[in-house]
């Protein structure tokens, strides 16, 4: 038996100091006949771990920027326990041959749980519907991530087998012609809501970053389309494109914004249209991130940043609750995706982070357990940075 020591708890939205016992992949209730492994957790939220719906693990077909393996292990540094891996990766899952090769490596190589998107068309080419009806009873989800869908018919037929199955479409919401403008993002959102009405289906759009677009989302849930959910990004909650500076580490894709679409990101998730936080976990190689601005890929690493970031900015400073910053990061994305939900309490699976609430970090190139090292918090001091995470009641990450 297992015992986090002295952790602090969240029970009816209050911190209360409380002992964890794990048995096997669960959590029990004390046993005085039980040998006792003691984890210290003094100064630390112990919560259950967290669920990312966004992440690029570029295995198969990119492993010079990441494996599973190296993917895996950066989340559980970030105290995340289950994420979603996006299917832009070769071959492509957008068939059960290629979905087998990624969930092989998985099960070889994975210490978080891994659950892969399939694609929605044929190679995310937008031409032709991958083998969505079959695919439906292997995956959670479908998207083209990184890669707008721009045939309308062809989206309300994928959209209609979704529906059909109890499948969400993820979307990366972008006019082929418009791309990264802010009216790339929000025209491309306007047109698919039509779509999410349309057919019912659960419609995701990922990482939203314009004020315009946050509006259009906002006035279909307030109709009434609450399968119309959306996520945003740490980058797009607390970085605008006044410090990019030509710096690649600070180039992805939608690009930083104005303050005032960054102002509007983070009032989205306070008010509730944004309801789930996910980092777009996107390495790469050093020598491709150290080309000039204009040739480097999109993208930065966001697993182990995520959780500190968001306790650091709006939870140390008071402007949300230890309870929003659950659910955003735990409980809305497990329920979006259609998995059970997880507490840190006696019966429920052992899958936990253990927070360091206390401690000021300045977080560091060498300690980046990701392949790629394109963050732009390098030399940023945050709190909430993980002491101990577990999986199915094993010690997956301890800090050094």
């Amino acid at each position: 038996m297992i015992c986090l020591k002295n952790g602090f708890v969240l029970e009816n939205d209050e911190l209360i100091k409380k002992d964890i016992y794990i048995k096997g992949n669960k959590i029990v209730d004390f046993n005085s006949n039980d040998k006792i492994e003691v984890y210290d957790c003094e100064g630390c939220l112990v919560m259950p771990g967290a669920c990312d719906i966004h992440v690029h693990l570029r295995e198969p077909g990119f492993t010079n920027k990441e494996t599973i393996k190296t993917g895996t292990l950066s989340a559980a540094k970030g105290g995340i326990t289950t994420i979603f891996s996006m299917p832009n990766i070769i071959p492509y899952p957008d068939n059960l041959l290629g979905l087998k090769v990624e969930e092989d490596i998985i099960k070889r190589d994975a210490v978080v749980h891994v659950f892969p998107y399939a694609c929605t068309t044929k190679e995310e080419k937008g031409k032709e519907l991958a083998d969505l009806e079959i695919l439906a009873k292997h995956v959670k989800a479908f998207s083209d991530d990184g890669v707008g869908i721009q045939d309308l018919d062809l989206l309300e037929k994928a959209c209609k087998i979704a529906k059909d199955n109890n499948i969400v479409v993820a979307s990366h919401a972008e006019d082929a012609v418009l791309k990264y403008a802010p009216a790339g993002e929000y025209v491309a959102v306007k047109r698919e809501i039509e779509i999410a009405k349309k057919t019912g289906v659960k419609y995701h759009f990922c990482h939203m970053s314009t004020k315009e677009s946050f509006n259009y989302i906002k006035e279909a849930q307030k109709s009434g389309y609450d399968n119309i959910t959306c996520e945003v990004a740490p980058h797009h909650l607390f970085l605008n494109e006044t410090m990019i500076n030509n710096n690649p580490n600070y180039k992805m894709n939608p690009p930083l914004r104005s303050e005032e679409d960054r102002l509007a990101t983070l009032e989205a998730l306070l008010d509730g249209t944004a309801t789930i936080i996910a980092s777009d976990h996107a390495p790469h190689t050093k020598e491709e991130k150290q080309r000039p601005y204009e040739l480097a890929p999109n993208g930065i690493i966001g697993l182990e940043t995520m959780l500190p970031l968001v306790y650091t900015n709006l939870i140390k400073t008071k402007k949300a609750t230890v309870k929003q910053f659950i659910d955003w990061v735990v409980n809305n994305p497990r329920k979006l995706m259609g998995l059970s939900a997880v507490m840190i309490a006696p019966g429920y699976p052992a899958d936990i982070a253990v927070m360091d609430i206390t401690k000021l970090h300045c977080y560091t190139e060498e300690e980046i357990l990701s392949k790629g090292v394109n963050s732009p918090y390098i030399g940023m001091e945050l709190t909430g940075f993980m002491r101990y995470t577990f999986v199915d009641g094993k010690l997956v990450y301890k800090e050094e």
